[in-house]
């Protein structure tokens, strides 16, 4: 009994560790075109699909910033990033890949 108590416990912890390992990823994204950024896709490199677009309802206008945060639960830094402007807009469609674990803003340029 003690021991199926013990492993009980040691499974129990090994599966807290884990989850704490996963952290969430977190940073300031700057709009420094003169475009409004209306979607925001990131996914981990590697991954052949964009995840769902970050920004949801919401735009970033020209000069704008905003706190990002990726709570996807894994535990890699290296992202791909896909940015889209308003229709009508002069830029295109901008991609990028970035070490989100090492950035405190990232601001996308023309």
């Amino acid at each position: 009994m003690k021991i199926g108590l013990l492993t009980g416990a040691i499974g129990a912890l090994a599966l807290t560790c884990g989850a704490a390992q996963a952290e969430d990823l977190t940073f300031t994204l700057k709009n420094g075109t003169n475009s409004v950024l209306t979607n925001f896709y990131t996914s981990p490199v590697g991954v052949g699909e964009w995840e769902d677009d970050v920004l949801g309802n919401q735009v970033l206008n020209p000069g704008e910033s905003m706190k990002i945060t990726i709570a996807d639960g894994r535990d890699v830094c290296k992202y791909d990033m896909r940015f889209e402007f308003e229709d009508g807009s002069d830029l295109d469609t901008t991609e990028d890949v970035q070490d989100l674990c090492s950035i405190g803003t990232y601001t996308i340029h023309e």
